[in-house]
């Protein structure tokens, strides 16, 4: 046993160029891995658009109560907010085989299929199952809200396990190339979704063959997102937590970087999960080693809020500022098409549908769908811009100048609510998104970073606290949920109190302007 424990050991300092057992940066990872990787954030984001495009006229067509439209876009952000750390905690100690993140990932994926399969063809199923012409109706808003609402639960959760997959499989410069690769291909996936909606499928070949252009949608997207999802699933091996052959708890021996229940230091792609030293708990009491080994445990609902509430300082202004960030985002791009019909070219929704009023809003609600375009396109030139910045401005003056021309342009189209200006100022929210899906995220890879190399100083005996990437970006996430309440819960209530939808744009640029006072005094940045 000395001997093959000699053996293995011998083929491990030859693999890792040392110390198996001591702190390895991951390996660098190649370009096309990377970009492989950002895949399923444009199958993502072009799915979130085919929802933007279809959803309210396909909410309209079943005949969905007008008080029941809050309810559809309250109850998934609530079941995110309350549901997403708890997620993010469940990958972070995921002992499968296949990994820790990709198992959520996929999961997740095909739970974003079926919502949307439900919420496009619940008319359609109703009719083919149900004779009963007066349940009908009832039966296709029943499956079309549980569609939406299931969609936008498990799109919003893919971004955490997502983010954390790269945080653990990557290198710190690799991480912040990733981020950038996921911006960049979010705002692409965005804008084929909008120009893909565009398109009128219904008199199309597809269309006529499936029956509607909401069926030829759902082929279109659905075979799109599962191309992209396939490709990131394949991008970047991941490590097992442990190994699966053994059914008692294991202890791996780690080094420093590994305080967020990470491996990734031991055998992310370059050391296979068999090599780790374990020991059982019965050996624990005869080991001379020093203690730093840890043992993975699945983390408890009390465990999981204890590490939520001790979430440190810098953690938790970071939270409040993306919570601002996309409170101010999410104002302005969920009522910008009706703000385009209503106030950029004065029509009215509830004029007859054969008036010129009504033909005119859905005319700026059509170029408001351009705009949202414009916002995607430019997001993805944005994401790529940002690399040449970062040198010169750093990540604060990226979310500063984010938050700030954001605020400005909102502003601008509030004042001066013209067609072409409108248009034009569509790229600052560009600007807006990128920083949200970047920067955020970049933090939270500089605090780790920075956390490691204390803990490396102090010869790994810090204390562990409980809390790994996956639940911070989980905790990071889900400020997105808490944005949509406020939103959802707020802004009616607003433009009914003013009587105007003018006042979404002003709430927006007030916002983001409270944001940039926030970034500039209060979000630590790590030099």
């Amino acid at each position: 046993m000395d001997s093959s424990r000699g053996k293995e050991k011998a083929a491990l300092e030859s693999l890792a160029g040392g110390d198996p057992f001591g702190s390895v940066e991951p390996v660098k990872k190649p370009t096309g891995r990377l970009i492989m990787h950002s895949m399923a954030m444009l199958g993502r984001e072009f799915c979130y658009a085919v929802e933007a495009a279809f959803v309210t006229p396909v909410l309209l067509s079943v005949g969905l109560p007008k008080s029941l439209y809050s309810l559809v876009w309250l109850i998934s952000p609530i079941l995110g907010f309350v549901l997403q750390p708890v997620v993010g905690s469940a990958s972070d100690h995921c002992t499968s085989g296949w990994g820790k993140r990709r198992p959520y990932i996929l999961a997740l994926g095909i739970m974003m299929l079926l919502g949307m399969a439900l919420y496009l063809n619940g008319d359609m199923m109703v009719s083919a199952l149900s004779p009963e012409r007066g349940k009908q109706r009832t039966w296709a808003i029943v499956i079309t809200m549980l569609g939406v609402v299931l969609f936008d639960f498990a799109a919003d959760f893919i971004d955490g396990p997502i983010k954390a997959y790269l945080f653990d499989v990557c290198s710190h410069q690799d991480k912040e190339k990733g981020l950038h690769y996921h911006a960049l291909l979010t705002g692409l996936g965005g804008a084929l979704g909008y120009l893909t909606g565009a398109m009128d499928w219904g008199n199309s070949v597809l269309g006529r063959f499936l029956g509607s252009e909401f069926q030829a949608m759902c082929i279109i997207a659905a075979l799109v997102f599962l191309i992209c999802l396939t490709v990131h699933l394949c991008s970047i091996p991941e490590a097992p937590l442990r190994d699966d052959s053994t059914e008692t708890k294991l202890l791996l021996k780690v080094d420093g970087p590994s305080e967020y229940g990470s491996i990734e230091s031991v055998n992310n792609g370059y050391l296979k999960p068999g090599y780790a030293e374990k020991k059982t708990l019965s050996e624990l009491g005869k080991s001379t080693e020093t203690p730093q080994t840890q043992v993975q445990t699945r983390m408890t609902i009390k465990c999981l809020l204890k590490a939520v509430l001790s979430m440190p300082s810098h953690y938790r202004c970071l939270c409040i500022s993306h919570l601002i960030g996309w409170t101010a985002f999410l104002s302005n791009m969920l009522f910008f098409t009706d703000f385009m019909g209503q106030i950029v070219y004065h029509g009215n929704p509830y004029a007859p549908h054969n008036s010129t009023a009504y033909l005119t809003y859905e005319r700026g609600v059509e170029i408001g769908c351009w705009g949202m375009c414009i916002n995607a396109i430019s997001s993805s030139l944005y994401s790529y811009l940002q690399k040449a910045l970062l040198p010169y401005v750093g990540l604060k003056g990226l979310y500063f100048i984010g938050y700030l021309l954001f605020g400005i342009g909102t502003g601008f189209i509030g004042l001066f609510p013209k067609v072409y200006s409108t248009l034009a100022l569509c790229s600052l929210f560009g600007v807006m998104s990128s920083t949200l899906y970047t920067v955020p995220f970049n933090l939270i890879a500089e605090y780790h970073r920075e956390e490691e190399s204390q803990k490396e100083q102090h010869g790994g005996e810090a204390e562990a606290i409980g809390r790994g990437k996956g639940i911070d970006c989980a905790a990071l996430t889900c400020m997105v949920q808490l944005a949509q309440i406020i939103v959802g819960g707020g802004l009616g209530f607003l433009v009914s109190a003013a009587g105007s939808v003018i006042v979404v744009v002003i709430c927006a640029s007030a916002v983001a302007l409270t944001g940039c006072c926030f970034v500039a005094f209060f979000v630590r940045f790590v030099e």
